[in-house]
C-alpha cells in the first residue's frame, strides 16, 4: 500500500506570525509531497513496500539511500506537523513537565539544550527530544535521518522534533536560524508531545 501525504490539521497561516503561511504551503505541498512520492517510487516492487514506515526505518541500513532519505523525510515531517499547533506554546504540564525537569534540570534548561542541538547541527537536519527506554534525551541528526533508524547515534522514539533545513525557515528568517528556533516555542503542541511520551 502506497504511503500518502497526511492531512494537515490547520491552515497554512495558522502558525503566523511564527511560521509564515508561504513557508508552510511550500514545505507541506512540495517538500513533504516529494518525500512521499519518491519513497513510494523507491519501494516499488520491493517486499519492504508492505511494511510500516517505522519497520522500514528500523532496517534502513539494508535499504537504498533513496529509502533512507525519503522515508526519513516522510516520517519527520509527519511528526513535525503534529507537534505544532495554532494557539499553542507556553510550558508543558503534568508528567511531561516533570520528566523534562527530571532529565534536564528545568524546562528552561531543556529549551536551551534543545535549541543548541538545532543550532549546532551543521547544514541540514533535525533536533529531537527522544524517549530512549525510560529516559529522555536530546539529539540531532543530519539530513532526513531520525532516531528510529538503525544507523542513528542516539536511538529511541522521537516525541518532539524541529526541522532545521533552510527550507523550513529561510523565507521568513533567512540565515537567522536562532530566531526561528526561538519562535518555534510559540507553536509547540505540548499535548501531542505528552501523548507521544506515554511513560
Amino acid at each position: 500500500m502506497a504511503f500518502e501525504l497526511p492531512k494537515l490539521e490547520y491552515e497554512y497561516a495558522a502558525l503566523e506570525p511564527h511560521i509564515d503561511a508561504r513557508t508552510m504551503e511550500i514545505h507541506y505541498t512540495r517538500h513533504h509531497q516529494a518525500y512521499v512520492t519518491n519513497l513510494n517510487n523507491a519501494l516499488t516492487g520491493s517486499e519492504w513496500g508492505k511494511k510500516s514506515l517505522e519497520e522500514i526505518l528500523s532496517g534502513v541500513s539494508k535499504l537504498p539511500v533513496a529509502v533512507r532519505n525519503n522515508g526519513g523525510g516522510h516520517f519527520n515531517h509527519t511528526l513535525f506537523w503534529t507537534v505544532m499547533a495554532p494557539n499553542a506554546g507556553g510550558p508543558p504540564q503534568g508528567e511531561l513537565l516533570d520528566a523534562l525537569n527530571r532529565y534536564f534540570g528545568s524546562f528552561d534548561k531543556f529549551k536551551e539544550q534543545f535549541a543548541n542541538a538545532g543550532m549546532t547541527r551543521f547544514g541540514s537536519g533535525w533536533a529531537w527530544l527522544v524517549k530512549a527506554g525510560n529516559e529522555l534525551k536530546i539529539t540531532s541528526t543530519p539530513n532526513q535521518d531520525n532516531p528510529l533508524m538503525d544507523i542513528a547515534d542516539v536511538k529511541g522514539i522521537p516525541i518532539l522534533g524541529v526541522d532545521v533545513w533552510e527550507h523550513a525557515y529561510y523565507l521568513k528568517y533567512q540565515n537567522r536560524r536562532n530566531e526561528y528556533l526561538t519562535a518555534f516555542w510559540n507553536v509547540v503542541n505540548w499535548d501531542e508531545v505528552a501523548r507521544r511520551l506515554k511513560f
